[in-house]
């Protein structure tokens, strides 16, 4: 099977969009690189990975650590990823498969 060149959009991600490329969307969405309504849905992959580029730069500012991001910012990280786990926890994702190989 053909691996897709289109993105589903977060809402459409599986785990609840508890994935990689949910993360980077979330994180966008802090930084306000696009809006909180955008789901990125139908994007291609260089789109995601221009929007991953533009996200680090973002996170380099403040050294890759919500601890260091200004109060308004880690409010809305805080708020935000809050919201992103409360829905991925409604739909069965618990975050084990992030841990999966920490025991090995």
């Amino acid at each position: 099977m053909a691996k897709p060149n289109i993105y589903v959009g977060i809402n459409n991600e599986i785990n609840g969009g508890m994935t990689s490329i949910g993360k980077i969307i979330r994180d966008a969405w802090v930084f306000g690189l696009i809006d909180e309504s955008e789901t990125c849905e139908g994007w291609n992959f260089a789109g995601v990975d221009a929007l991953l580029q533009k996200v680090n730069n973002e996170w380099d500012k403040y050294g890759c650590l919500a601890s260091h991001l200004p109060p308004e910012l880690r409010e809305k990280h805080f708020k935000i990823h809050d919201i992103a786990i409360q829905k991925a926890k409604a739909v069965g994702w618990s975050g084990d498969s992030e841990t999966d190989d920490e025991d090995e």
